[in-house]
Formats: C-alpha cells, structure tokens, sequence
C-alpha cells in the first residue's frame, strides 16, 4: 500500500469536525450557526473554533446580519473551498481504492 496519499490529506479539512461541517456545507448553499450546531450536535464553542479554522484557510465565507431584531450568522463555502473539498474527497477515493480487496 502506497502511503503517499494519507500524507497529503488536507488537515484542515480532515478533522472530525470541520469535515462533518464541510459536508454539510457541500451538500447546501448556505446554513445558519444554529443549523450546523443541532445537525451535528456540537457545543457554540466548537462551532465557533471550527469555523474560524475554515474560514482562515479561505474554504468558507462567513455572513452576519441582523434578522427580525436578532443576530443571524450563516456559513457556505467559497469556491476555493469547494474545490478543496472536492479534492479532499478525491483523495479519499483513492485511498479507499487501494485497500479494496485487501481487507
């Protein structure tokens, strides 16, 4: 088995809960702090710090505004994170690829 691909794996994306984000985020244009909080049963602390790690790398945009008197942060991905993503999953792809057959 070739190691190469594990060891390019974007760890950014990789850990657990950036990755349970990131799917979501694929999977919908836009979703609300709130959303991905009770979608994926995570603390507003872990939400927050995760967030933050993906929108420093440039993989999502964060939005706040106001709605009905009340603050409304809202998530989606950036193009480039898009296509990380994409590749992310690529990768995985190939991983699994080389393992069929030998498990």
């Amino acid at each position: 088995m070739n190691p190469e691909p594990f060891l390019q794996l974007d760890r950014v994306i990789h850990e657990k809960g950036r990755l349970a984000m990131m799917s979501m985020l694929a999977a919908s244009p836009r979703l609300s702090f709130t959303e991905l909080r009770d979608a994926l049963a995570m603390t507003d602390g872990n939400i927050t710090a995760h967030a933050r790690t993906l929108q420093e790398a440039g993989y999502i945009a964060v939005t706040k505004v106001f709605q009905a008197g009340r603050p409304l942060t809202t998530f989606s991905l950036t193009e480039s994170g898009r296509a990380a993503f994409a590749g992310y999953v690529r990768l995985l792809e190939r991983i699994v690829d080389q393992t069929r057959g030998q498990v």
